[in-house]
């Protein structure tokens, strides 16, 4: 687990208007969303995770340990959604549900790159959001 208390950086990403779109964002929002490109990093302790996400909206940190289920909120609306987040190996599947369904967010590291796959469980498509270690 090389990619444990590094910054990964927004680079850029793919569909993830269509992503906001089926996902219930107001389309309002959708433009503030897409622009937030926040920082993640994810740091150990013993059996808990903190996932640290921070960008112009401020810092977001989540403490979490792999595999349990916890109250969270997503996104620029603070949508609020049960989370559960796996890390196994080099890739981190965290499982969002909420009202407008199951949200899935595939972290896969790889060396300095950091590849996020959103899916939607209503929706036929999916999203990507790619980072660089800093």
């Amino acid at each position: 687990m090389a990619f444990l208390n590094k910054t990964y950086k927004f680079v850029s990403q793919e569909n993830f208007d269509a992503f906001l779109k089926a996902s219930g964002v107001p389309a309002d929002k959708i433009e503030k969303t897409l622009s937030y490109t926040p920082d993640q990093k994810i740091v150990k302790d013993g059996d808990t995770y903190n996932y640290i996400v921070s960008g112009a909206l401020g810092t977001k940190e989540i403490k979490f340990k792999s595999g349990v289920e916890f109250d969270d909120k997503l996104g620029t609306e603070q949508t609020p959604v049960k989370s559960t987040i796996v890390v196994d190996g080099n890739t981190v599947i965290q499982t969002a549900k909420g009202s407008t369904g199951v949200a899935t967010f595939k972290r896969e590291y790889n060396g300095d790159d950091l590849v996020v796959t959103v899916t939607l469980d209503n929706w036929d498509g999916s999203a990507k959001r790619y980072y660089k270690a800093a």
